[in-house]
């Protein structure tokens, strides 16, 4: 299933569109490709808005329980 979120970092916000079953850390390398996140910046955790809780960048967002709507935020 396919999800759109939000990233949010200090170096910048992209919405992204991913398949539930990829790592986190994968759709960040989808935003430093398309030039929206600098090359190699990777946090290792971020904060749901909808959980209100700390995800890993190494888990899938399914297995995190992000879903469509979802910001996560950098936590640098």
């Amino acid at each position: 299933m396919f999800i759109t979120i939000t990233i949010q970092t200090q170096k910048g916000q992209a919405d992204i569109r991913i398949d539930s079953e990829q790592r986190i850390l994968e759709g960040l390398k989808v935003l430093w490709e398309s030039g929206k996140l600098p090359p190699g910046y990777a946090p290792n955790f971020f904060r749901s808005s909808v959980n209100e809780r700390l995800v890993s960048a190494y888990r899938t967002f399914g297995e995190e329980g992000i879903y469509d709507g979802d910001i996560l935020t950098a936590v640098e």
